[in-house]
């Protein structure tokens, strides 16, 4: 379909309201603008090229190898190194001090010299120091017994078991991606301007898509020592149904409360897709055809899709129903009708659960590329504009926005224990956010600015007895304490998605709703909660690898 006029209004878009709930946030999916989607687009749609240029792992699995992206201007190359890791040093928290698997993405091609230094501090991670050549720092542990088993396979000369690889979906999974300036590794300002790197997280996002061929690539090479010339390739088929893992935890939580004005370009790109879609007057033929090939990948996905966490083996049971309920609302030839995006989202209101109402919101985006791609570009946002506060803003010009924007904020009481029954802090030891039990634990004197409901509600009534006209920046002279919580209010009057609207520091609040929300827009499938703070994922699962990319139809993957 090609691209028409259609431009929704901010009214049409979903109410921040409803969007910006934590419940709502926690049943996310990923969608044609997640980072990665949009990332290997741009590569293919550049005629990026892909290669090898150093492959030196012994037969003990030990060694390095480089994996190079080269485009119309640029050339990026992971370097991985691959380590002999004892069992028991195999961990995916933080504290870990050996894994599997280290990597860096380097900005070019990597001298013998660079491999050398890079050699000496990317196996250390946090311990080591990266510099501005690299845009990346990860590692990366293997998933032990699928590890073995296609090993074991594949140098007996037969393929891995069917069932085993999609129990799993992945041979690595990731524990930490760091990048935009962590240890040394090249500012995010560095990437301003570069095509392919120009939206969120593609730095990042390209190290991942290479450590999966990687992965693949050793688990291969340890076959052959194994087996010899008994040893097989794993099927095309099947190693495409192998993603990165990525075990993530609660260290990732905070990052939409710190940054608010990337949140709301987030969501408002992902709201507008949704809403152009909604605004069609019809759906053509092939429309339809590809939306129903979409929803038969995704009921598959989700007949595949396993989690041992109570809440979430209750809303992936609500989304088999909901998919099956959603097939025999179809049948019904409900996309014949006038506005049927429209009319589809209306009725998933009240038939669907949150976890199937998300997920239909994103499947209805996937024929219409022509008409919502563009929206990647919208993803980034410069965050400094937002720095500065507006002081000559009155007193009763700032209690008219804290009314309209923040009511949801104000009507909470935050005396009861409950309601204030944890506080964020950051670990000395792995300068990593923590969340602690306020009445249970010390540490509350170092609390991090993320109790946001709370703040506001003090601001609110610190303005009580403040006279209207006074300018904020007399106010702030006063009362310092409060220019965080102006400044956020601030952001959020142009900003409608800029603010998660629940009192973060609530003893029922589950910081895995905050991990999912972000990890859709990565791309993420397959989300598997271990507790309310880490969930494991799946990225890149049955995505084409690098020297498929041009041969492959464009976004022909994600619902296979």
């Amino acid at each position: 379909m090609m691209k028409t006029d259609i431009a929704p209004t901010t009214s049409s878009l979903r109410p921040p309201s409803e969007i910006m709930r934590l419940a709502r946030m926690g049943s996310a999916h990923q969608t044609r603008l997640s980072f990665m989607r949009g990332l290997l687009r741009s590569l293919r749609r550049e005629g990026w090229r892909f290669d090898r240029p150093v492959w030196n792992i012994d037969d003990t699995g030990v060694g390095h190898a480089v994996y190079r992206a080269t485009g119309p201007r640029r050339s990026y190359s992971l370097v991985a190194f691959a380590h002999d890791l004892p069992d028991e040093m195999r961990s995916d928290r933080v504290i870990a001090t050996a894994w599997d698997a280290t990597f860096a993405l380097f900005d070019g091609t990597p001298t013998a010299e660079d491999i050398d230094r890079l050699s000496r501090n990317v196996p250390k991670q946090e311990a080591g120091r990266i510099t501005d050549r690299e845009l990346s720092l990860s590692r990366a542990n293997r998933s032990v017994r699928l590890w073995a088993h296609v090993v074991d396979r594949l140098a007996a000369g037969e393929q891995p078991d069917e069932e085993q690889i999609e129990a799993v979906g992945y041979l690595m999974r990731t524990t930490a991606v760091y990048g935009s300036g962590k240890f040394g590794a090249a500012d995010r300002a560095v990437l301003a301007g570069r095509t392919v790197m120009s939206g969120p997280f593609r730095a990042e996002m390209l190290a991942v898509w290479l450590i999966r061929s990687f992965s693949l690539d050793l688990v291969e090479h340890m076959a052959r020592v194994k087996g010899g010339e008994c040893a097989t390739q794993i099927a095309p088929d099947m190693r495409r149904r192998l993603g990165i893992g990525n075990s993530t935890g609660l260290g990732m939580a905070p990052f939409l409360v710190h940054h608010p004005a990337l949140l709301d370009a987030w969501m408002t790109a992902r709201e507008t897709a949704i809403a152009r879609v909604r605004a069609l007057p019809s759906a053509t033929a092939p429309e339809r055809a590809h939306f129903m090939h979409c929803v038969a990948g995704a009921v598959r996905n989700a007949a595949g899709w396993r989690s041992e966490h109570p809440i979430q083996s209750v809303k992936l049971t609500a989304l088999r129903d909901d998919l099956a309920r959603l097939e025999a609302h179809l049948a019904t030839d409900a996309l014949s009708q006038p506005s049927p995006w429209n009319a589809l989202l209306n009725w998933s209101e009240t038939a669907l659960s949150i976890e199937g109402q998300e997920q239909l919101a994103a499947l209805i985006l996937e024929p219409y590329g022509d008409l919502v791609d563009d929206l990647c570009t919208n993803m980034a946002t410069d965050e400094t504009a937002t720095a500065r506060i507006e002081g000559t803003m009155t007193v009763d010009a700032l209690r008219a926005l804290i009314a309209r924007d923040y009511a949801w904020a104000t009507a909470i009481d935050h005396t009861p224990a409950d309601r204030c029954a944890r506080f964020w802090y950051v670990s000395e030891e792995k300068l990593e956010p923590r969340l602690g039990q306020r009445h249970e634990e010390p540490g509350a004197e170092r609390e991090e600015p993320l109790d946001i409901s709370r703040a506001v509600a003090a601001l609110a009534s610190a303005l009580n007895d403040v006279d209207g006209d006074t300018l904020l920046a007399d106010f702030l002279m006063r009362d310092p304490q409060y220019r965080h919580t102006v400044r956020r209010i601030q952001t959020a009057a142009s900003r409608p998605y800029s603010e998660i609207r629940d009192n973060l520091i609530d003893g029922a609040m589950l910081p895995i709703d905050m991990l999912r929300c972000k990890l859709a827009f990565f791309g993420a499938t397959r989300f598997d909660p271990r507790s309310d703070r880490w969930v494991r994922i799946c990225l890149y699962r049955n995505a084409p690898f690098p020297h498929e990319l041009a041969d492959m139809p464009e976004d022909s993957w994600a619902y296979p």
